[in-house]
C-alpha cells in the first residue's frame, strides 16, 4: 500500500462538518450546491466541500506547520461559509446534531461515493443526519502511524466526553450527551478499531478486506481513529462538532500533543498497555450518555473516576508537549470547556430556559461566527 508518512512529523488539518440552515424557520437546508458555487476555495487556504446530505458543509483547512495556522484557516473559513450562506438567506450552525431535524426530509447529494453509500447502507446511512470534526497529525513513518492510532484507543472515551455537543435530536431531549455517537454506531466499521501488529498487518487486512470486497479501500474503515496513509496522518474522527471555534482549536491542539507523545512512546520503544476492548467501548458509551459529568472507568486502577477528572489530569499531561508545539495558548480552551462545560451543555441551559429548540438553535448559529 502506497503511503506519505515521511518528516516533518506533527503538522496539523482540521476538518469540520456544518449545518446549512433557513435564516427563518432554521429548518436545515438542502442547499449546499449553492453555496458551494459561490465560496471558490482558491480564494483561501483550505477546502470547502459536499458531505452526505445536501444540508451538510464540510470545511478542512491545508496541512498546517502548527495550530496557530490551522485555527486561522478554520476561522477565515467560517466566516466566507457564513457570509455567503447570509447572503442567500441562509445560516451556518456547527454542533453535533441540529436539535430538530428530520433525516426523512434530507436530500442525498449526487455524487458516485454518496449515492453508493446509501445503496450499499440503506436506511443505516439515510439517517445518519450528524456533524463531527476530525483531526489529522502528520506522522514521520508508517509503523509509527500504528503505534499512535493503537494507543489512542484508551483516550476516545475523554475526547467524547470533552466534545460532548448533541443532546438533542429529531425534536428529542435524548438524554445523551452526545447523540451523534450512537447514530453513527450503527455503520459497520466503525467504534473503538481493532489493534494492529505494525504496518505489515495493517496491511494485510486492509488488502484482505478490499480483495473480498467488503470495501473499496481504507476509507470505507470509520473507526473513531484510523492512519491515513494517502494524507501520512493519524486521524482522529471521534468528536461532535464544536459549536464555538476555539473549542474545535483547543481539541486539534490536544490531540497533536497527544499524537506527539505517543510517537515519542514508539521512538523510545515502549510497548502500550493493553485493555480489553470491551471495556474501551463501555467508557465510550458512558462519555456519550453523561459527557464530563458521568464517570468513566480508569483502566490502569479500575476505578471509577470522574470524566471531567479524567480530562483535567490529560490536559496537564499534555501542557509540555503543547508548549514545545507552539500551541500551549490554544490548548487552554480545553480548561475552558472542563471549567464551563461542554456544547451539550450549554445547548440543555438554553433549552431549559423556555422549552424551544428553535431557540437553542438561535444560540448555536450564532455561537458559530467566529469573533473578530
Amino acid at each position: 500500500m502506497d503511503h506519505h508518512f515521511r518528516p516533518p512529523s506533527f503538522t496539523i488539518g482540521v476538518e469540520e462538518e456544518l449545518m446549512i440552515l433557513d435564516e427563518g424557520s432554521l429548518e436545515l437546508a438542502q442547499a449546499i450546491e449553492s453555496l458551494l458555487e459561490d465560496s471558490p476555495a482558491q480564494e483561501l487556504a483550505g477546502e470547502i466541500k459536499p458531505e452526505l446530505m445536501e444540508s451538510v458543509l464540510e470545511i478542512c483547512t491545508a496541512p498546517c506547520a502548527d495550530v496557530t495556522e490551522a485555527g486561522a484557516q478554520l476561522r477565515a473559513l467560517r466566516r466566507r461559509v457564513t457570509e455567503t450562506a447570509a447572503s442567500k438567506g441562509l445560516r451556518i450552525g456547527s454542533a453535533g446534531t441540529h436539535p430538530f431535524a428530520m433525516w426523512e426530509d434530507q436530500r442525498i447529494v449526487a455524487r458516485p461515493r454518496y449515492r453508493g453509500l446509501v445503496s450499499s447502507l440503506a436506511f443505516v446511512a439515510r439517517q445518519e443526519l450528524i456533524f463531527g470534526m476530525h483531526v489529522h497529525v502528520g506522522v514521520d513513518a508508517p509503523d509509527t502511524a500504528i503505534h499512535v492510532a493503537n494507543g489512542m484507543r484508551v483516550h476516545i472515551p475523554v475526547l467524547v466526553a470533552l466534545t460532548a455537543n448533541s443532546p438533542f435530536w429529531r425534536a428529542d431531549a435524548t438524554g445523551m450527551a452526545s447523540t451523534r455517537m450512537p447514530i453513527f454506531r450503527s455503520f459497520p466499521r466503525v467504534g473503538i478499531p481493532p489493534t494492529y501488529r505494525d504496518w505489515a498487518d495493517y496491511e494485510r487486512r486492509i488488502d484482505f478486506m478490499v480483495r473480498s470486497g467488503v470495501v473499496e479501500d481504507y476509507t470505507y474503515l470509520w473507526y473513531d481513529v484510523r492512519p491515513h496513509p494517502n494524507f501520512g496522518t493519524v486521524e482522529v474522527r471521534t468528536m461532535d462538532s464544536q459549536t464555538r471555534v476555539e473549542h474545535t482549536i483547543a481539541i486539534a491542539a490536544l490531540v497533536q500533543a497527544m499524537v506527539k507523545e505517543l510517537a515519542e512512546h514508539h521512538q523510545a520503544g515502549k510497548r502500550l498497555s493493553e485493555y480489553p476492548w470491551e471495556m474501551l467501548d463501555e467508557n465510550k458509551w458512558l462519555a456519550a450518555r453523561h459527557g464530563l459529568d458521568g464517570e468513566l472507568v480508569d483502566l490502569p486502577s479500575s476505578d471509577r473516576v470522574g470524566a471531567r477528572q479524567l480530562g483535567g489530569r490529560l490536559l496537564e499531561r499534555m501542557r509540555e508537549h503543547a508548549q514545545e508545539l507552539g500551541s500551549e495558548a490554544e490548548l487552554e480552551g480545553v480548561a475552558d470547556l472542563l471549567e464551563h462545560g461542554t456544547g451539550a451543555d450549554r445547548q440543555r441551559m438554553v433549552y431549559d430556559a423556555n422549552h424551544d429548540l428553535r431557540e437553542v438553535t438561535s444560540e448555536v448559529v450564532a455561537a458559530t461566527v467566529p469573533a473578530d
